[in-house]
Order: structure tokens, then C-alpha cells, then sequence
């Protein structure tokens, strides 16, 4: 658990869970507090990433966890760079989470599980991918054909559908 937040060390905030469940929304609304706060911070998007850095990466079991690894060595590379940084990805595999964690120091990192009802997020559905994946028209939709590996001690456990994006963001901050 971060805990020298009043030190001013580079933290890894590792936001994951099931498509549509919050990633982005919160990871902006956390950098936004910490901007505030004058604090040197980057966000790294799932989305982002795959038009760039791992626009090779299909959503294959590899490719996926190719995803997360580079993700998490961009993410050491700019902690060791007294940057802070925010990853938002869905990032479904425990082992992979794991290797991440370990690979900053513990004082260094917070794992979030945004974890809302796979319903809550048929429901949000923003880009339609659900609705293709329960049609039949794409595979490999996390949560529907694809595993996703709930997070077994997170630092913080959030129900979106049911917790405001500042209560989230404040109570991340306070007890970081």
C-alpha cells in the first residue's frame, strides 16, 4: 500500500477491471486531483496504448499479456523517473497484475478493481462492444468470452454503479 505520498514519491496507481466499468473516467479524474496538487503524474490508457505501443497486439492470451507487460515497464521506467503514473487497463490476468506489483516498490504501488456487475456494464457499453460480443459478431470480449481474473487484494475495491467518481478519487488520495 502507498504510504510516503507525503514524501513526494512516484506512486503506480493500477486501475483494472471489466470493460465499461470506470477505468478511464476515474484515471482522469485521479490525475486531475493530483495535477492540483502540483504533482508531475502521466496517464496510461489502455485505449491509448493500443493505437501506439501495442497497436501490433492483437486480443490473443499473449498479445494480451504482451499488452500488460509493456504497459507496466513504461510505467517502472517513469516511476524510476520521479514521475507518477496512472494505468488504466483492463489488464485481466492475475500473474501478469502480479509481476507488475513486484516490480515497484511496495510503498510505490496501489492496484484499484473497479467492480461493478458485468450488467453494469452491458448497460454502459460506450463503444458497443457488449452488444457485438453477445450478437455473436466479435470473440475474445473480456468478461463474455474471455476471462477476466478479479484482482484477490486489491488496495481499493470500488462498485461503480453504486460510489461517486470524487468519493473514489478522495478516498485514494487519503489513505495513500
Amino acid at each position: 500500500m502507498i504510504n510516503n505520498r507525503k514524501l513526494n514519491l512516484p506512486c503506480l496507481f493500477w486501475i483494472t477491471g471489466l470493460p465499461a466499468s470506470g477505468k478511464t473516467t476515474l484515471a482522469q479524474a485521479l490525475y486531475l486531483s493530483l495535477l492540483e496538487r502540483e504533482e508531475t503524474v502521466i496517464v496510461l490508457d489502455g485505449d491509448n496504448l493500443r493505437q501506439g505501443l501495442c497497436s501490433d497486439l492483437g486480443l490473443n492470451e499473449a498479445d494480451r499479456k504482451e499488452n500488460i507487460r509493456r504497459a507496466g515497464e513504461v510505467a517502472r521506467l517513469l516511476i524510476n523517473n520521479n514521475i507518477t503514473v496512472i494505468c488504466a487497463l483492463i489488464s485481466p490476468y492475475q500473474k501478469e497484475r502480479d509481476n507488475i506489483r513486484n516490480s515497484i516498490p511496495k510503498d510505490q504501488f496501489a492496484e484499484i478493481y473497479l467492480a461493478p456487475s458485468l450488467e453494469t456494464c452491458i448497460s454502459r457499453d460506450p463503444k458497443g462492444l457488449y452488444a457485438k460480443a453477445l450478437e455473436g459478431k466479435i470473440s475474445g470480449m473480456t468478461g463474455i468470452d474471455a476471462p477476466y481474473e478479479a484482482p484477490i487484494k486489491p488496495e481499493f475495491q470500488f462498485d461503480t454503479a453504486t460510489i461517486s467518481v470524487p468519493r473514489m478519487v478522495n478516498t485514494i488520495l487519503d489513505h495513500s
